[in-house]
């Protein structure tokens, strides 16, 4: 587990570089250079932000849960988590946070795992991992579905049980919470907006996120 750490930003919108509302169940991809800050807003509240990150310079090297839990010997992601790729390497530092609860085990809903966790009939309704490929797609970048590893769910709730199970919870984000984060490398952040309906997480309401971007030492 962690210690949730609480901490607000100095940056302020207006000085931001690049806004993007992202709409519930649209997904985004976009490159940040080294130095830059990525902030997630969740502007209604309790929605799920499922996210990737690539390195820009060698697409092969990308975030890593189980690099980034072991080296922070947490599992929950907050303020001063440094998100590792799977060479172990930096690629991003939470440097503010204002939900405290980030999951990155639960992964990235599917059409399959819909069939399975929900009923038959769900399996074709949209899921994350089609938006993934959607946008690498989009993207022209030299990915494929083999390169969609285990992915962050910001400000999604998943406690871990007693006897070491996941359970999907009811989220525990407000409207106006984030998460920021310092590039430490020119990375490519790969996000869907999770449309998923029958998950508590998202309060069965999918909503809309924005994305924000500063300056180094703005």
């Amino acid at each position: 587990m962690s210690t949730l750490n609480y901490v607000e930003s100095p940056l302020k919108p207006e000085d931001a570089v690049y806004r993007e509302v992202i709409p519930a169940g649209d997904g985004w991809m976009h490159r940040i250079a080294k130095g830059q800050t990525l902030r997630i807003l969740d502007l209604e509240g309790n929605q799920a932000a499922d996210t990737l990150f690539y390195n820009a310079a060698d697409l092969s090297e990308r975030y890593s849960a189980q690099d980034t839990i072991r080296e922070q010997g947490a599992i929950y992601l907050t303020t001063g988590t440094v998100l590792r790729s799977n060479l172990g390497r930096p690629m991003l530092t939470i440097t503010a946070d204002t939900c405290g609860r980030h999951d990155t085990l639960g992964g990235a809903c599917a059409t399959e795992s819909n069939m399975v966790r929900y009923s038959l009939d769900k399996r074709f309704m949209h899921a994350c991992r089609d938006t993934f490929l959607l946008q690498i797609a989009l993207s022209g970048l030299p990915l494929t579905k083999r390169d969609l590893a285990h992915n962050i769910n910001f400000f999604m709730n998943v406690p871990v049980t007693p006897e070491g199970g996941l359970r999907f919870a009811d989220g525990v984000s407000e409207p106006g919470k984030y998460v920021e984060m310092r590039a430490e490398m020119d990375v490519w952040c790969l996000l869907s907006n999770c449309p998923q309906l029958n998950n508590p997480c998202n309060a069965y309401n999918p909503t809309p996120v924005e994305m924000l971007i500063w300056e180094k030492g703005i």
